[in-house]
Order: structure tokens, then C-alpha cells, then sequence
């Protein structure tokens, strides 16, 4: 019998945790610096045992990744590294949902000497995104084409009925997260062009996009996607794009949030001092007197804008002193965030992945494909967002655990035997992507 550590029992922990449970031939020791979290994810299950842990304690972890075959990661991806230098040392194999970072890559020679697995990029984006997309574009290829284009989306939203506040959102994920992703840097290839976007106009450049089967959505870019020309095969493609959706007027607001300086984590104020509306007049060098005038002014915008009426909604007009003590604007930004933007008993999320791909081949033929994933919550039960990064990492893990998996050291699911099993086994689970494709032709 196989013994799995997971190592944090946060949002998306509770469907991997159960898929592994659910393998009579897996042990499963869940960890977390809350007990309490460690001990709902394992849900009293005999195979399972749930233990108390501070994951910034290189020394306490390696102990306990020293007892276990398989490591799975699910803490902040700052601690990846750490994680995996014990897994070195104790010769342990790793999953995480995380993107490669270099000093993760760096350790992919000494992993393949010690025979190890240290695959990353296993759960929605990245994970699914990959695999989906390589099944596409592998088949194209069999078919004697070539990928001409590929513009990928993915986006976690509130589902119909859920969508019940003015920002059209809701954290499945982190907040902290969220508004550091707020600030990335874009880059694409548009008919062998490239695109740069800075991370502070990130906002100012979306367009509308249809998803088949769900509706009308904002698309905006999500990092660089230049190197997924050579990770997927596709260096002759002549359009390359990976972009995040959310509901329609998202970009706006959180561009006008971020002009307003909502996202500063240099200037800090003691809130037991001064109230959400102090700050708010310190960012646009106001007196308070009249929030929405001066708004309005700062940001040249209407006093009746949208944007005006989400800040008041969220509270940062308010002046009452929040429990925080002294921290950042971003910090403050963040608290709001989660008080408000949160789903409650029986609401659920939606997650959405579209693929769209040119396929060019030697007789002349444009075929387009499109590939979409639709996903909606439990009411009452998981998130999607937690299936989706969830489960993927699970099926994964229990690959490498049965010894399925053949390929060694810092790793993603590109390659036929991650994505043929994981694709398969989540279409058993009700994780599927419906294809449409069409004769195309040239623009």
C-alpha cells in the first residue's frame, strides 16, 4: 500500500483528498497548520489520518515527507521549492497544480538521476488547459495539419444563479491571488505578431467573446503565452493567445481599482486610526467631502459611473475602522474583497475553458476546432473550481503512484500518457470538453 502526504487543506482540497481516499490501495495523510481543516478534508475515513503542520518549517516537513511515497503540494507556490528539495533528498515523488518556476525547473536534472516525478501544472489553469489543448493539437497533427492558431480561455466565475453582486464575481481561489494576477504583464502572437501588453494596462485590452453553450464574456490576456509555441509543438503557428474570462464589465471597474491605486502594497495606514473612506480620500488627495464628486474628478468619470457605485457597494466608503492594525492599501482592498465577493450556503461557481484552433493542411483545407469545457458547482457541495484543480492532481497522483507514469524530473502534462488517462478518467467524473469543427477559410 502507497502512502500520500498532501500537504495544505485549503479551497480545493477536499475532491483530491476523496479520489484518493477512494483507493483502497492509498494512504493519506493530510496536513495543515489548522488541524480542524486537515480533519474535515479527511472526513474520518479509515485510510486517512489528518495532522497539524507549519509548512514554513523545512525541517518539520521533510520529516514527514520522509514517511510517504508521494507528495502532493497544495500550498502557496512560494513553498514549492522547499518542498521539492526535501523530495530530493527523501527521493519522493511531487505533484503540484503550480506553475514551473525557475528555481523549480532548476532541479529537474538531480530529479531524473534519483528516478523521480516532480510533475507541476495538474490543475485547471494550468492542467486541463494543457492536456485539452495537446489532445487537439495531437490530432491535427496524426491528421497530417499543422496548428495555424490556437487562442485558449479560461475563466472561474459565479454560475447564473449565484451571479448576485454588481461585480459579477466571486473568490473560489485567493484573493491575494487574484489581485497580484491583476498586475501581470500579457503577451501574445497575433499573425505573427507580437503583442506585449503592460501589466498596468492589462485591463484596457479585452475583447467580447462567445462561449458556445454559455454566453457572452470579457477576454483579456493571462501572461505570455509566446512559450507554448515550443511546449505544444506549434512553433509555425501564426497566432498564439491565452486570455482569462469574466462577466461583462469586469475590466473597467478593475481597471479604474487599479488607477485609483486599490492594488498599493507599499502605502500602509493603522486602521485602527483611520477608516476605508480616509483611505480612499489619501489615494485621490481629497478631503472626503464628497466621495463621489471627487471620484468622479479623480478618474474623469461620470457620478453616476458603475464603478463609483461598486466602490460605495464594497464598503470603501464607510467610516468604520476595520479589525486589521496597520497593513497595506492592498491589504485593505483584499479584506473588502472577501467580505463581500463570497459565495454562501448553496450558491455555486462556474468554470469555463474554450479552445479555439486553426488547423491548416497540405491540401489547402482551414479546419477550425473548438473545444469547451463547462463546469458548474455542487450546491451545498464542492466548488467546480475545486474539482477542476482538484482532480486532475489526484488522478495524476495516483498514475505515479501505481508507476504508470514513465517520465522523470520537473515535468507538465503534455505528453500523451498525462493526458490520455487524466482526460479519460475526468470524463468518467463529468469533467468533459464537447467539440465542434468546421471548414474554415482564410482571413
Amino acid at each position: 500500500m502507497k502512502s500520500i502526504l498532501v500537504l495544505g487543506a485549503g479551497l480545493v482540497s477536499k475532491p483530491l483528498v476523496r479520489y484518493l481516499l477512494n483507493d483502497a490501495q492509498l494512504k493519506v495523510t493530510v496536513t495543515d497548520q489548522e488541524l480542524e481543516k486537515a480533519r474535515c478534508a479527511v472526513s474520518g475515513h479509515e485510510n486517512g489520518q489528518a495532522l497539524a503542520l507549519n509548512a514554513a518549517d523545512e525541517q518539520i516537513v521533510g520529516a514527514q515527507i520522509k514517511r510517504h511515497d508521494v507528495v502532493v503540494s497544495l500550498l502557496p507556490w512560494t513553498l514549492h521549492t522547499m518542498v521539492a528539495r526535501q523530495c530530493l533528498q527523501h527521493e519522493k515523488h511531487l505533484i503540484t497544480a503550480s506553475y514551473v518556476k525557475p528555481d523549480m525547473q532548476a532541479l529537474h536534472a538531480d530529479a531524473v538521476k534519483k528516478g523521480l516525478v516532480f510533475l507541476n501544472e495538474v490543475g485547471l489553469d494550468p492542467g486541463i488547459d494543457h492536456m485539452a489543448a495537446m489532445q487537439v493539437i495531437d490530432a491535427i497533427k496524426r491528421n497530417g495539419g499543422q496548428v495555424d492558431s490556437f487562442y485558449s480561455y479560461c475563466g472561474g466565475l459565479p454560475s447564473l444563479s449565484s451571479n448576485n453582486n454588481p461585480l459579477g464575481y466571486k473568490f473560489s481561489w485567493s484573493p491575494e491571488g487574484a489581485l497580484l494576477a491583476a498586475n501581470n504583464d500579457g503577451r501574445y502572437l497575433d499573425n505573427g505578431q507580437v503583442v506585449d501588453i503592460p501589466g498596468n494596462r492589462l485591463f484596457e485590452h479585452y475583447w467580447l467573446l462567445d462561449v458556445p453553450g454559455a454566453g457572452v464574456f470579457e477576454a483579456y490576456v493571462n501572461r505570455d503565452a509566446l512559450p507554448y509555441l515550443k511546449l505544444y509543438g506549434i512553433e509555425s503557428a501564426r497566432s498564439i493567445y491565452r486570455g482569462t474570462l469574466r462577466n461583462v464589465g469586469y475590466c473597467e471597474t478593475w481597471d479604474y481599482f487599479k488607477k485609483m491605486g486599490l492594488m498599493n502594497r507599499q502605502m500602509k495606514f493603522d486602521f485602527n486610526e483611520v477608516s476605508p473612506k480616509d483611505v480612499i480620500a489619501n489615494l485621490i488627495h481629497s478631503q472626503g467631502q464628497d466621495m463621489v464628486k471627487e471620484i468622479s474628478d479623480h478618474l474623469h468619470i461620470p457620478p453616476y459611473s458603475l464603478t463609483i457605485k461598486k466602490l460605495a457597494w464594497l464598503g470603501l466608503f464607510s467610516d468604520e475602522k476595520l479589525p486589521l492594525g496597520t497593513v497595506s492599501v492592498f491589504d485593505m482592498f483584499a479584506h473588502a474583497l472577501k467580505q463581500k465577493l463570497v459565495y454562501h450556503e448553496n450558491e455555486t461557481d462556474l468554470i469555463l475553458q474554450h479552445h479555439e484552433f486553426m488547423g491548416a493542411y497540405q491540401d489547402g483545407r482551414l479546419e477550425k476546432t473548438e473545444a469547451t469545457l463547462i463546469d458548474t458547482g455542487t450546491p451545498g457541495g464542492d466548488t467546480s473550481m475545486a474539482r477542476t484543480v482538484g482532480l486532475p492532481a489526484a488522478i495524476a497522483t495516483q498514475l505515479i503512484a501505481q508507476g504508470q507514469i514513465s517520465e522523470k524530473g520537473v515535468c507538465i502534462p503534455v505528453r500523451p500518457e498525462f493526458y490520455q488517462p487524466i482526460l479519460k478518467k475526468l470524463e468518467s467524473l463529468g469533467i468533459a470538453f464537447k467539440e465542434q469543427r468546421a471548414l474554415a477559410t482564410a482571413n
